[in-house]
């Protein structure tokens, strides 16, 4: 019985995709469930979206802090700074690996309100996805992480973590130059212990040329419903 039911089921005609309008000219049972869905899921939302905001709060706390050591005495060493990189970048990994987590239940909310919402609200289009119910259905049966890392990874370092991470860089340069000890070079003062400067200065060279690759290597996102600054026009293919 259960397999007839599922052959008869087909998620791209028009009386089961555009189930919007129904929900608008009757009162359906499944309109009551998916209100509740989605109230479920704009929950799930809103908390993830809470603790990638507690993740960028506790980089820039700790970030104030090492920088406010740093500079309170000439006689601290520069290489807090540089503790400071790698404490920063730690939290990046966190809120990347969140960030996922994150788009997971956006991208069911994003599916609701693009296929079911606003074919509710304005039958005259057609939904955006032809089998947008096979896939939120596919997606609750077995829910599946839809960004990569390195695509997460862009997104915080383009939004977040490259200023914060581009000021530590920027205060350990001021740092070692400026507060070079006498009879020093500043490239002598880059020095940690045993490791010669132009090592330290090479390695960190090294550290955010990575950075910068991962964040402005061009490539498709996969991040659902998500704001593009400049031409609208530009991501239209990638947010679908």
């Amino acid at each position: 019985m259960s397999d007839s039911g599922s052959d008869e089921f087909d998620p791209t005609a028009p009386e089961q995709r555009q189930i919007g309008r129904e929900m608008v000219d009757d009162s359906t049972g499944l309109g009551s469930v998916m209100a509740h869905c989605y109230r479920g899921e704009m929950g799930r939302v809103t908390t993830w979206r809470q603790r990638l905001d507690q993740t960028t709060t506790w980089a820039v706390t700790v970030m104030a802090a090492i920088l406010t050591w740093a500079f309170s005495s000439s006689d601290n060493p520069h290489y807090i700074l540089l503790i400071g990189i790698v404490v920063v970048t730690v939290f990046l990994a966190i809120e990347a690996r969140r960030y996922r987590d994150y788009d997971v239940f956006r991208s069911r909310v994003r599916l609701l309100q693009e296929n079911l919402f606003a074919n509710a609200l304005d039958p005259s289009h057609d939904v955006e996805r032809k089998n947008w119910r096979a896939e939120l259905s596919a997606d609750f049966r077995v829910p599946t992480v839809k960004v990569s890392l390195r695509e997460a990874l862009d997104n915080r370092l383009r939004r977040v973590y490259l200023p914060l991470l581009g000021i530590l860089l920027a205060a350990w340069v001021f740092r070692i130059t400026a507060f070079t000890p006498p009879r020093k070079t500043w490239l002598e003062a880059a020095g940690i212990a045993y490791v010669p400067g132009a090592v330290v200065i090479a390695l960190v060279g090294v550290f955010y040329a990575i950075l910068v690759g991962i964040a402005l290597w061009p490539r498709e996102r996969h991040a659902k419903g998500e704001f593009r600054e400049g031409d609208p026009d530009e991501w239209k293919d990638t947010d679908r």
